[in-house]
């Protein structure tokens, strides 16, 4: 396909054309009257609006089993993040599994933060040294946290944490799962 209309798009996102058409406007100017957007331009222009158009680097502190399987995850790739650098405590029995991200100790976090010029990272530490850690990450320059540690971070207003509680993301499918 190689341009698509503003009723078909629209449709797809469940909004009304005029909508994406004005939501779009914000962006600059895409599409041609009457013949609707080129895809590859849009894709192009979303993907740099969302600073998709080059792979961002990500670290993961805390490679223990949650760490490790999110270090075979596929995914943040086919989403532009990429990432560069796993940091545990005991990089070595990590290093063992077989992980193609390196493995480095956490002492060398703060340095290769700073060297990479790395804003996001992963959280998968315990609890209690969840905010320690966040302190560094911040410190480092790192401006987004996606906290998989069973707390809750104090962080500056410049930095956006986004928390992942799996129990209660089951808490909530099973609200939908339950029987009547």
């Amino acid at each position: 396909m190689e341009t698509v209309s503003s009723s078909a798009l629209a449709k797809a996102a469940g909004v009304k054309s005029s909508q994406l058409r004005k939501d779009l406007g914000y962006f600059g100017q895409f599409g041609t009257r009457g013949l609707g957007y080129s895809v590859e331009e849009l894709l192009t222009a979303i993907r740099e609006l969302l600073g998709r158009s080059q792979f961002q680097p990500v670290v993961l502190v805390g490679a223990g089993n949650l760490g490790s399987a999110l270090l075979r995850y596929s995914g943040f790739e086919k989403e532009g993040f990429e990432v560069v650098a796993a940091f545990d405590a005991f990089p070595d029995s990590v290093v063992k599994l077989g992980i193609s991200t390196p493995v480095l100790a956490i002492e060398e976090m703060l340095a290769f933060i700073r060297t990479k010029e790395v804003r996001l990272a992963i959280l998968c530490v315990p609890a209690e040294n969840a905010q320690e850690v966040t302190n560094d990450l911040v410190g480092a320059g790192v401006t987004g946290i996606l906290n998989f540690s069973p707390s809750v971070l104090q962080v500056p207003d410049a930095v956006t944490v986004n928390n992942v509680d799996l129990a209660v993301e089951l808490e909530n499918l099973s609200y939908f799962v339950r029987e009547e």
